[in-house]
């Protein structure tokens, strides 16, 4: 896999993101990609060739080692990193296919056209739900291959001594694990890392969702202010002239109220 060209594309979510998602980019290229690229060939690298049974029977050290290691760390990170990356590219798609739109548009009405989109990557309409959307199933992918390894390797710890009784081993082997306490140190840090970026990845929702319904409720505000303002003008022209007998009688503080002349009679 060409992690380089992985680590470009996904580069360009970060024009895209919010605070949170940048911290959440960074400790995933940082604490994820490069610790696993670093560490994983020299931890995990002669694996099974290391794995020791204190018998010589043939096969019987192949099963156990199939038994407890049924998926390899390695795989299973190597998918996680797949999972939880991928929907960054579909905000990059959805922002490609806005600029597209709008170079059609442009094409079709001419200069002098009017714009579809204010900010083509600014999070609104269909945009903000696939940001949104992404986020959340970054955080449920993260949350199921935690559910996935605590259920393969309880309390994601590995014991420096196993016993095995499958065929066709001839009774109870002891195999010894190689590096356990190794191994343990960087799954923890592994799933430490996995924790904080389904942290993130909910801070980042819960803020999109809460700028979101402060922008409705300013909105709904301004609209109310509006409508009462020009209610009030209203009300107030109409109080401007008021019928009395059928005569009108001006009220405004501009006009001159009614004269009448008399002429002296001789």
């Amino acid at each position: 896999m060409n992690w380089a060209v992985y680590e470009a594309l996904l580069s360009g979510v970060n024009k895209y993101s919010t605070s949170f998602g940048r911290i959440w980019l960074s400790v995933v290229f940082i604490f994820r990609v490069l610790v696993y690229l670093l560490t994983v060939g020299r931890v995990w690298g002669e694996d099974q060739k290391d794995f020791d049974c204190d018998t010589r029977q043939p096969g019987c050290k192949n099963v156990c080692y199939d038994h407890y290691f049924p998926v390899s760390h390695v795989r299973l990170w190597a998918l996680q990193l797949i999972f939880v990356t991928c929907p960054s590219l579909l905000v990059i798609m959805h922002v490609a296919y806005r600029e597209d739109k709008e170079r059609k548009h442009r094409e079709k009405m001419g200069k002098d056209y009017r714009k579809l989109y204010t900010n083509i990557s600014k999070k609104r309409g269909g945009l903000w739900w696939t940001y949104v959307l992404s986020l959340l199933f970054k955080a449920s992918v993260d949350a199921v291959f935690l559910y996935v390894f605590h259920m393969l390797y309880e309390n994601y710890t590995l014991p420096r001594l196993v016993k095995c009784t499958l065929q066709p081993c001839p009774n109870t082997v002891d195999c010894y694990i190689p590096r356990s306490t190794e191994k343990n140190l960087f799954t923890l840090f592994m799933i430490a890392t996995s924790i904080l970026c389904i942290i993130l990845n909910l801070c980042e929702v819960t803020y999109l969702v809460v700028k979101r319904c402060r922008e409705c409720l300013s909105n709904k505000y301004n609209k109310n202010v509006i409508g009462s303002g020009e209610d009030s003008k209203l009300k107030v022209k109409q109080e401007d002239t008021v019928s009395v007998s059928g005569q009108p009688v001006f009220n405004g503080m501009d006009c001159r109220p009614p004269t009448i002349e008399i002429e002296n009679s001789k």
